[in-house]
C-alpha cells in the first residue's frame, strides 16, 4: 500500500460545490421573493421612487393589507403607521384587480394619518413596437 497519490479526487469537491450552489440559489430566491406576491398594474411612464427607505405596503386583490410582510386590518392603519415619521414615503403596491373603493380607502387612511407622501408601485410596460 505504498502508492503515491498522483491524482486529485474531484468528486467530493464537486459534491460540496453543488451543495453550496443549492444553498445560495435557495437563499437568493427567498431574498428576491420576500415580498407579498401581487400582480402589479403596468404604466408606460413608471419612475423609480427618489426617497430613501420607504415604508412598503401591499394591497392584495382580496382586499387584505400588509405593512411590509405583516398583515394588518385597514381599521388599524393609523396604529400601524404611528411608529413611522410623517415625512416618510409610503409605497403602496396594489394588485391590478383591486376594487377602486378599497384602494381609495387605504390611500385616504394613509393621508388622514398625516403621511403626505404616498406613491403607487407599478410595473413598467414594454413600449409598443
Amino acid at each position: 500500500m505504498d502508492r503515491d497519490i498522483d491524482q486529485i479526487n474531484v468528486i467530493p469537491l464537486v459534491d460540496v460545490m453543488l451543495v453550496l450552489l443549492v444553498i445560495i440559489l435557495t437563499t437568493a430566491t427567498f431574498i428576491v421573493t420576500g415580498q407579498v406576491p401581487v400582480d402589479l398594474a403596468e404604466a408606460k411612464q413608471a419612475e423609480e421612487p427618489n426617497h430613501d427607505d420607504p415604508v412598503l405596503m401591499t394591497l392584495k386583490a382580496d382586499g387584505s393589507l400588509f405593512l411590509g410582510e405583516t398583515p394588518i386590518p385597514v381599521e388599524s392603519l393609523g396604529d400601524a403607521l404611528s411608529t413611522y415619521p410623517k415625512e416618510r414615503l409610503i409605497v403602496l403596491r396594489a394588485d391590478r384587480a383591486i376594487v377602486l373603493e378599497k384602494f381609495v380607502q387605504v390611500v385616504d387612511g394613509i393621508k388622514s394619518n398625516g403621511f403626505p407622501h404616498v406613491s403607487l408601485e407599478v410595473e413598467r410596460a414594454e413600449p409598443a413596437s
